[in-house]
């Protein structure tokens, strides 16, 4: 089923939620002290690419650099990557077939604001292996 929602997922927004990911990593790579936040915003696009059946949790080894990177992100990309999302969500709750597609997208709201600090893991694994 998981996989039959992610193919769903990559024709109705997966593949653009991607594309705007990759471009906020290229955009922030540019110089050394954004590479961070580029590699983070690569990690979050595959991520926002192939959602279902995995889900983000807090790394408890996470302090205060990435609470400061955090707001970095906030103001240099995570604004309207936040914004991708909630426009996504909206046009997929139009229909009733997309309403699941668009909680999705609105799920993925709070990772694209606050990335740093949390790790990706199948939904089967749902602690961090670093606890």
């Amino acid at each position: 089923m998981k996989t039959i929602l992610n193919v769903i997922w990559l024709v109705l927004s997966g593949f653009w939620l991607f594309l705007a990911y990759l471009a906020a990593g290229a955009l922030l790579c540019i110089t050394i002290i954004g590479i961070p936040f580029g590699v983070a915003a690569f990690r979050i696009g595959v991520y926002a690419l192939w959602p279902f059946g995995r889900t983000t949790v807090e790394r408890r080894d996470a302090g205060a650099p990435s609470c400061v990177g955090n707001v970095l992100w906030l103001v240099l990309a995570g604004w309207w990557l936040a914004l991708a999302h909630v426009v996504t969500g909206v046009l997929l709750c139009i229909t009733i077939i997309g309403i699941p597609f668009g909680i999705a997208n609105f799920k993925l709201i709070p990772v694209s604001l606050l990335p740093l600090g949390r790790e990706i893991v199948p939904t089967d694994q749902p602690f961090s292996s670093r606890w």
